[in-house]
């Protein structure tokens, strides 16, 4: 029988001529992962009695959940990280300010197809777009990871997800996603490695594709999985060239001049034809409509059109799910003439720096702000409840981000809606859930 995605990644991780779902491997990841909660991962690292990480060139640090620092803990946070990268030597540090992880390693092309990452954050899952296998795994293990430069992993079962024909005017990657959650539940994907296929994702943009991997946290996926194509090979091999002439010119320690798109394409996987599904499940993308994601589960899904003129007081846009250019511009074509209801306020927080550049060489950080809309550092911003964005108890909020538990933007006594970026900037027009393409 054929390999899934899973097997064969695990199996190159390991060191292995092949592995099986369920076999307990010790892997070696490509790139290991934190935060702002890498003083905390430091704390524990200590006691395993270990001076220096292994390996530090795979790891990668940046400072993005509470950015700028909101408080003086989390001030003291980001100076023990700052701190330990230098003792550490890790060349990957990104400041505050650059943006969120997920986003900034993707633009820094330090992962590639067919890697393993493992970070200190549930949505490492992010970079299955890639056709990685990006799994979110605890402090703990991010210490031993450092310490040792391995860690024991199950190879998941894996799941196949079929997306067929192209998506409708008005309808996202994140819609899909939401009708995929509500439909087999946000534990559907429990410790599976989710796989994606059909015409229907290659036809998405790359930052379209970002979105489903990312989502995949919420339906309780290990890891998630697109099939890398010359698109991804072509964005990758350009940003690998680009980081390789920055960091010669910095002086600091790099690769030199490569067949950059060959770098890109090495290590690529692809699942066999028969390879072992436990599960198929056939999208028809034409089929598919906007949908709401209401309070507090995120597979508590609705048809846009059931939870149309629900009164919302914040709108909140960003995050590493919908926080992108290709995001900015959906919100600016909504906005653009018009201005946030009266009652209702509109916080837009780009992914990264390089997101907040081109979007404010493109006019569209004018767009919001003669809409009346609050800018924000680059970084996760409200998301998990830090600062920059926190509701009032009884507060409704429209949120274009990936959690609506309660008190996951730090109120338990307010309601949180996801839904796509186009959404989230009609409401903050209507000051109720709205239809874009009504607005």
């Amino acid at each position: 029988m054929g390999k899934t995605f899973a097997e064969k990644a695990l199996a190159r991780a390991a060191g292995q001529t092949e592995v099986t779902a369920g076999q307990i491997v010790d892997a070696r990841p490509d790139r290991i992962l934190s935060h702002d909660n890498t003083a905390a991962i430091y704390r524990l690292f200590k006691q395993l009695g270990v001076d220096k990480v292994q390996r530090p060139e795979r790891l990668a640090v940046t400072l993005d959940h509470a950015v700028p620092a909101p408080t003086t803990q989390h001030a003291q946070n980001h100076a023990e990280a700052r701190r330990f990268v230098e003792e550490q030597g890790v060349r990957h540090f990104f400041e505050v300010g650059r943006g969120i992880c997920h986003q900034v390693l993707s633009e820094e092309a330090l992962v590639l197809p067919g890697q393993l990452i493992l970070g200190a954050d549930s949505h490492t899952t992010h970079y299955g777009w890639l056709g990685a296998f990006g799994a979110g795994v605890g402090r703990s293990e991010v210490a031993a990871l450092w310490a040792t430069g391995e860690l024991w992993l199950r190879v998941p079962e894996s799941l196949k997800i079929v997306l067929n024909g192209e998506l409708p005017f008005g309808v996202t990657a994140k819609d899909f996603c939401l009708k995929l959650i509500g439909d087999l539940g946000a534990d559907g994907g429990l410790y599976a490695s989710v796989e994606f296929h059909g015409d229907g994702i290659s036809r998405l943009s790359l930052e379209s594709r970002m979105v489903i991997p990312n989502m995949m946290a919420e339906f309780g996926a290990k890891n998630a999985y697109l099939p890398p194509d010359e698109a991804v090979f072509d964005y990758l091999a350009a940003r690998l060239e680009r980081r390789a002439k920055r960091e010669q010119a910095n002086g600091t320690a790099g690769e030199g001049a490569q067949d950059w798109p060959a770098v890109a394409r090495q290590d690529a996987l692809y699942p066999d034809a028969d390879a072992h599904y436990i599960a198929t499940h056939v999208y028809d993308a034409s089929a598919i409509e906007p949908m709401i994601a209401k309070p507090h589960r995120v597979d508590n899904v609705a048809p846009l059109s059931a939870v149309k003129g629900t009164r919302v007081q914040q709108a909140f846009l960003g995050t590493c799910t919908n926080g992108r250019l290709e995001d900015l511009a959906a919100a600016c074509d909504v906005l653009r003439g018009k201005h946030v209801a009266r009652g209702t306020r509109l916080v837009v927080i780009p992914a990264s720096s390089e997101v907040l550049q081109e979007a404010t060489r493109r006019g569209y950080i004018s767009v919001f702000l003669e809409a009346g809309a609050v800018i924000g550092v680059p970084g996760c911003g409200p998301c998990m409840g830090n600062h920059m964005g926190i509701p009032a108890p009884n507060e409704v909020t429209i949120s274009s981000a990936n959690r609506n538990f309660r008190g996951r933007m730090g109120t338990r006594e307010s309601e949180i809606y996801l839904a796509s970026p186009a959404v989230v900037a009609a409401s903050a027009v209507a000051g109720y859930i709205a239809d874009p393409r009504d607005v």
